[in-house]
């Protein structure tokens, strides 16, 4: 059963585009943005907030950057968790309300997410990076969108570090179609070298989550493939406990706006028809407001395989704020017993 909690509620202010990470000692760290409205950044600013309950209470929110305004604002950031245990928060710079350019920041935090450095610069733009990833390897990817002044279309990019970032690769194409909007993506390691990274498509007509293939870790990429996550925006990929992935995105085939979460096999990573990519697609929410808004989302699970997700949503509210989700396995598929018979995704 899912059970709900707020993570953020300030109704004097839109609370909006979380991320969400799970310390070595065991806390929520969770990040997002606050501004006046998705289509007016005045006072924009990065918040942080925790939790040593599992989610079930939330610390006072409390800022990672000063106010901006509509013209220069931070917009989305992200969380991860680095080799070494240590905590990275990335976000994106917008300058401009028209023909939009972005640079990109960077927080290196301790492993509690208790201390932050000054903001660094990172060498390249883009809009809404992916989570500052560090490969097994030890390769550091940043990875983010932006429109193409040759076609008009989003593409989406990587740049990559062997050196802990002290210098960065040229731009890598991970996928540019005329045919469509590229962005938001998920990169998700599967094995040696081996990513996948899942696409949001933006041109709003109902489009599957695409995904695109590499087996050098991010330095080329395969032709674009359809998934079985229709209607799919903003997808968040990782892991669960028992090997198989899961994928929470916005559902959003006209003005409806869901949240599903996705599970599928590991398998289903480099199947490339949709048919051969079993999935199970379990509903989180569904935004009741008249004009609905929500679906930017982050997720962790804890060692006793329980799944902590945030959202965030408008539902009875008159803005956005931040809501939590915690259910377990068992709530998406039964456990196999004598008297069952083994699901299969």
């Amino acid at each position: 059963m899912i059970q709900k909690f707020n993570v953020s509620r300030d109704d004097s202010i839109y609370e909006a585009w979380p991320d969400v990470v799970l310390t070595d000692g065991g806390k929520l760290v969770c990040v997002f943005s606050e501004c006046e409205h998705h289509k007016n950044r005045e006072a924009a600013r990065v918040m942080l907030t925790e939790s040593t309950d599992r989610g079930r209470t939330w610390s006072q929110k409390h800022p990672l950057t000063e106010k901006g305004h509509a013209g220069e604002y931070f917009n989305c950031a992200r969380i991860s968790k680095l080799n070494d245990g240590s905590l990275a928060i990335i976000c994106d710079k917008v300058y401009g309300n028209e023909n939009r350019e972005a640079e990109n920041y960077l927080w290196l935090g301790d492993s509690e997410g208790e201390i932050w450095s000054d903001p660094i610069r990172l060498p390249f733009c883009g809009i809404v990076p992916d989570k500052y990833r560090q490969l097994k390897s030890g390769r550091l990817i940043v990875a983010a969108h932006f429109k193409s002044a040759e076609t008009g279309k989003l593409e989406q990019y990587l740049w990559y570090s062997d050196d802990e970032g002290k210098t960065w690769s040229d731009r890598v194409t991970v996928a540019a179609d005329p045919r469509y909007n590229l962005c938001e993506v998920s990169i998700l390691e599967y094995g040696e070298n081996k990513l996948v990274a899942y696409l949001r498509e933006n041109s709003l007509k109902g489009c599957p989550i695409l995904k695109v293939l590499s087996a050098d870790g991010g330095e080329t990429w395969s032709e674009i493939y359809k998934t079985s996550m229709d209607s799919g925006h903003r997808p968040v990929s990782g892991f669960l406990a028992d090997g198989s992935v899961m994928v929470t995105y916005r559902y959003i085939p006209s003005g409806t706006q869901n949240m599903f979460a996705a599970f599928m096999s590991r398998e289903s990573i480099e199947a490339t028809g949709r048919r051969d990519q079993r999935v199970r697609i379990m509903p989180l929410d569904y935004d009741r407001n008249p004009s609905p808004d929500l679906g930017y989302t982050g997720w962790v699970q804890f060692s006793d395989g329980e799944i902590y997700v945030v959202n965030y949503i408008k539902d009875e509210a008159d803005r956005a704020f931040i809501r939590g989700y915690s259910f377990y396995p068992d709530d998406v598929v039964f456990p196999v017993n004598e008297n069952t018979t083994k699901n299969v995704f």
